[in-house]
């Protein structure tokens, strides 16, 4: 008999815009998330603590904000050390696991920072048949780095793949004779072979493990997709007919009230000294400009990879219901990060916090304790789910964590638990250091190293075009709202431990 302890189930994607949903989107094709989000709640307003997968990624298992638990850009690590929801789950008596992306470390590895995800443990397999941790309190744990044809595939992905008879699995992974570029559009693997496959097989064979054993559980099943390169295999890459779809409107005159990054990204012609930039190389800060039709190919494929995607996440959904587990498992559906596909002129990710790059896709669901079918406005961070997953199993916060508890929100008690969300990025510290806060109306990014920032009216003007940072007319609304920015950085202080006594 299922234990009365409610199963946790995350189910995560990687680098999704909140708009490539079905319930968002009749483009796009998502059934399985649609029917999900059905016997859930659509959250509209959750946003990711960084727009980057690392530091995003280790909030969500810690319950702090990057600038907390120190994982805080892309080639860092989450310290071993540091606490996790999963030491909480143990206390409860749950088994953990984790499948697919994990990305809690680099892919380079030093004396002083050592690195499990790193070259040449990455690809070690032998390492892998018999690594059973620690991993940051997973007591269980099937790995990948890759992003679809990426050569950094290895770990537990690779190990499937040979145990699948798979021989010649690196033909797949390899760039095209020839050529210095990898895979477009069609990726040659075949799809009982791809990831999303392995990631759906294992995920729900844990599952039937733990209810055969009667074991609550909380699993990470994590996704790679959509994140770039564009490649799926067949059905998918054909699924969609780029001359069909609508790309988000864009101006040019945009952003010449912007920081300097967004110039730098749609000039052409720029160099890194033109912008101030010299002697700096950051993920994404380069040119984003590209053709429609270039655009209007990646979107397809893009779209493809999504709804790839959520074929595998159905099986999941199809197993929990065979097995009776549906009324007692918690659901949450969310990615880390957004995207751009064209959007304000920009291409994939940067330092740059539109809606399209922070706000995520959100679902929740547990029948006969969530609502059904409805859509909330409230306000989400990523860094909210694991205190509110532990409230859901009973568990008041852990004093490291300072997320806030959702759990009131998600079944309709109460409107709302947070009255802003703050979105980090400390991608190049000194340079590309930027910070955003978000809340029923406004928002406000300011950058460390540059006078340069942004303010956005989003009742006013929900596409972003008008940046009011330095506009005469919002100066009593940019003080305002820069004092609540302040106040809610003090409210996010980790305390180590509670108050005992008055002196």
């Amino acid at each position: 008999m299922q234990s009365k302890k409610p199963n946790v189930l995350l189910i995560s994607s990687d680098q999704q815009h909140w708009m490539a949903m079905g319930y968002n989107n009749p483009e796009i094709k998502t059934p399985n998330l649609d029917r999900l989000a059905a016997r859930g709640v659509i959250f509209d307003r959750a946003y990711c603590p960084n727009p980057t997968c690392t530091p995003t990624r280790a909030s969500i298992l810690t319950g702090q904000f990057p600038s907390q638990h120190g994982a805080y850009t892309l080639g860092t690590k989450l310290d071993e050390s540091r606490p996790t929801m999963n030491d909480a789950w143990h206390a409860l008596g749950y088994q953990t696991a984790l499948v697919g992306k994990a990305h809690f470390q680099p892919l380079a590895s030093t004396e002083e920072y050592s690195s499990l995800e790193a070259y040449p443990t990455l690809q070690d397999l032998d390492f892998w048949r018999s690594y059973t941790g620690p991993f940051y309190g997973f007591d269980h744990f099937e790995l990948a780095r890759n992003h679809v044809d990426e050569a950094h595939v290895g770990q537990h992905y690779a190990i499937w793949m040979e145990e699948k008879g798979f021989a010649d699995w690196r033909e797949c992974f390899q760039k095209p004779t020839g050529t210095k570029e990898g895979q477009y559009g069609r990726w040659n693997i075949p799809m009982e072979y791809h990831y999303n496959t392995w990631i759906a097989e294992r995920t729900n064979a844990l599952i039937q493990q733990f209810a055969d054993q009667d074991q609550p559980f909380f699993m990470w099943s994590s996704y790679f997709d959509p994140h770039p390169p564009y490649i799926v295999p067949e059905p998918w890459a054909s699924m969609y007919d780029p001359a069909t779809l609508t790309l988000p409107e864009t101006r040019s005159d945009s952003h010449s009230a912007n920081p300097r990054f967004h110039r730098f990204a749609i000039d052409a012609d720029a160099t890194y000294e033109d912008y101030g930039l010299e002697g700096k190389w950051m993920h994404g800060v380069e040119c984003h400009v590209q053709d429609e039709e270039k655009t209007r190919q990646d979107l397809a494929i893009y779209y493809g990879m999504v709804s790839c995607m959520d074929h595998a996440i159905g099986q999941t959904l199809d197993l929990l219901d065979e097995l009776g587990l549906t009324e007692n498992t918690l659901i949450a559906f969310t990615t880390d990060h957004g995207h751009y596909v064209g959007h304000h002129g920009f291409i994939a990710k940067g330092p740059f916090h539109y809606e399209d790059g922070v706000k995520v896709p959100m679902i929740v669901s547990w029948p006969g304790h969530t609502p059904e079918g409805q859509r909330s406005e409230a306000l989400q961070c990523l860094v909210d789910l694991p205190v509110s997953f532990l409230a859901a199993a009973g568990l008041d916060k852990p004093q490291a964590m300072t997320g806030v508890n959702q759990w009131p929100v998600w079944q309709g008690e109460s409107p709302t638990a947070r009255d802003h969300c703050i979105v980090e990025n400390n991608h190049e510290p000194g340079c590309a250091e930027l910070k955003t806060y978000i809340d029923e109306r406004y928002k406000l990014t300011v950058y460390r190293a540059f006078e340069d920032g942004e303010l956005y009216d989003l009742k006013e003007d929900p596409d972003e075009l008008h940046n009011r940072f330095n506009d005469p007319d919002y100066v009593v609304i940019k003080s305002q709202v820069l004092q609540r920015f302040i106040q809610a950085e003090m409210a996010k202080e980790v305390l180590p431990m509670p108050r005992i006594a008055p002196a």
